[in-house]
């Protein structure tokens, strides 16, 4: 049993996977540094200052602070904030893979455009293939008459 399942764990596909969890989950800590550190002040400026991170509507009138976090222990509050973070970070996420998936496809038509190598001919086929043309031409049939 303990060697069935090392020969399923170290499959190329199980391995291949765990590899794209591992780059998955540092890719995601990147795309989150890209739209907190970058993009986010950015989209900061252009609105004048709105930090779309604590931004909030409060659900019941016991809610009276201005922080998110001081908010939620006072109340329900509609925290659209991290909503709009989260589907920017999803855009960012989405763009960038389809710019991959577009790379990989045209670096596959490449490949399919590229013809392939002429192989050479082994001896035996040149043979047959000469004397199939013997006897298409009709080359040599007085002789067997």
């Amino acid at each position: 049993m303990l060697k069935e399942f090392r020969e399923f764990a170290l499959k190329g596909n199980m391995v291949d996977l765990a590899i794209g969890i591992i780059i998955g989950a540092a890719f995601s800590g990147l795309v989150n540094s890209i739209v907190s550190d970058l993009f986010m002040p950015l989209v900061a400026v252009i609105t004048g200052g709105v930090d779309f991170s604590n931004k909030f509507l409060a659900l019941s009138s016991n809610v009276t602070a201005a922080g998110l976090e001081e908010a939620r222990k006072q109340g329900p509050v509609f925290a659209y904030g991290k909503f709009i973070t989260l589907t920017i970070n999803f855009l960012i996420v989405a763009f960038i893979l389809f710019l991959v998936v577009k790379m990989m496809n045209r670096l596959k038509r490449k490949e399919e455009e590229k013809p392939a190598p002429i192989a050479e001919v082994p001896r035996e086929e040149k043979l047959l293939e000469e004397i199939r043309d013997i006897l298409a031409t009709g080359v040599g049939a007085e002789r067997r008459v």
